[in-house]
């Protein structure tokens, strides 16, 4: 067995440093980790990240196993350029880069398995009812940071029938150097949506 086979890392867990981020918003490392495991995506599930960002959910996904299928959808220009570098920086050649705005830009891609969304520019009543009609027994994950989006996909879940719902608040912290001492910075809380639609 070589020392590559040995040190390739194959869990979820890239550090945010190792992204090229510019000035895009970024899921970052621990939230990634729990929304990802949340999802319980298979070998070969097709998943849409939705406000994709930076790209770091997808390209995170997509190592996961070269027969999943990521479709990073992405509106803002800048972002949409940040996640082709990143996809080419760590080899994640089965994603594809969707250049425009959700629920839009969904029509025409293949029937989802999965979708991660992080962002949905005010859109997220339309965005459900896009994934409800192409799958309605997919596994969706949703992120937020506001009282008001929170309030809001609780609203909005109301709306489906759901199975294996939970919501999780994530709160990160970190320990950085100050002199001798060691001190905690925290990051604002997460909250992760994760529930599967339930076909009626």
């Amino acid at each position: 067995m070589s020392d590559t086979t040995l040190t390739k890392v194959i869990t979820p867990g890239i550090s945010d440093d190792e992204f090229i981020r510019g000035e895009v918003p970024m899921t970052k490392e621990e939230v990634r980790s729990v929304s990802i495991c949340k999802l319980k995506l298979c070998a070969e599930s097709v998943l849409y990240d939705i406000g994709s960002g930076t790209g770091s959910v997808a390209v995170e996904a997509a190592r996961l196993s070269d027969k999943i299928k990521v479709f990073a959808v992405e509106a803002k220009g800048e972002a949409v350029e940040l996640i082709k570098q990143n996809c080419g920086k760590f080899n994640a050649e089965n994603v594809s880069v969707i250049s425009g705005s959700a629920p839009e830009m969904l029509e025409t891609l293949p029937a989802p398995t999965h979708a991660f969304i992080g962002g949905t520019n005010g859109k997220l009543k339309d965005i459900l009812r896009a994934l409800y009609r192409k799958n309605p027994e997919m596994r969706i994950v949703m992120t937020a940071v506001s009282l008001e989006t929170v309030a809001e996909m609780q609203t909005v879940l109301s709306d489906y029938p759901v199975t294996d719902d939970e919501i999780v608040q994530v709160s990160i912290a970190k320990a950085r150097k100050a002199g001798s001492h060691h001190l905690l910075f925290a990051n604002n809380p997460v909250f992760v949506f994760a529930f599967t639609f339930k076909k009626v």
